[in-house]
């Protein structure tokens, strides 16, 4: 296999460090997908590779400095993630990349980007995105809409009690199509 893309996949979860482990892979596409978690290390076995995109996911911690052995590199991206601490040195193929490479991880610094804090403090670490917010959100969702049908039945309910003639109206309709079902 020399090309693996499962971009815009919703795939979740951190990314197997067996994949580095693909020598004869030439192109690695795992962008605009949920994946959480660091780079695998493991990734500098890509001998090989010459395309690696990594942007629009969750990810966290550094970049492993090992890649730039990675020669025949001449794509790589990992832009809108969590990615913190420096850039990798700019020598061999990441010398050749630029700040688009990297934009969207505030907590990244380095050439190309801006310089990092070298006054002794210690850097800003990003949150690691909790994956349950996900969920809470949807299960919040499901209870307001549960609740609204909820309210809504009970709401006409009521109003059909305390209105004789809406009751009247109501009961009568029912009564004729049930007649005309039978």
């Amino acid at each position: 296999m020399s090309g693996l893309d499962l971009s815009c996949n919703n795939l979740s979860g951190s990314i197997p460090p067996e994949i580095g482990y693909m020598i004869n892979l030439l192109i690695l596409n795992l962008s605009n997908n949920h994946l959480l978690g660091p780079i695998p290390s493991t990734f500098s076995g890509l001998k090989q590779i010459e395309s690696l995109d990594l942007s629009y996911n969750g990810l966290t911690g550094k970049i492993p400095p090992q890649l730039t052995e990675l020669s025949f590199l001449s794509i790589f991206t990992v832009a809108h993630n969590n990615l913190s601490g420096q850039t990798p040195e700019r020598k061999n193929q990441f010398a050749t990349f630029d700040e688009k490479s990297y934009e969207g991880n505030i907590f990244l610094c380095g050439l190309p980007l801006e310089s990092c804090n070298t006054s002794g403090q210690s850097p800003l670490t990003p949150t690691i995105p909790d994956q349950k917010e996900d969920y809470s959100f949807k299960e919040a969702f499901a209870w307001s809409f549960a609740g609204s049908y909820v309210v809504a039945f009970l709401g006409t309910v009521a109003f059909l009690f305390i209105s004789s003639h809406y009751r009247t109206i109501m009961f009568n309709f029912f009564y004729r199509q049930i007649i005309c079902f039978y």
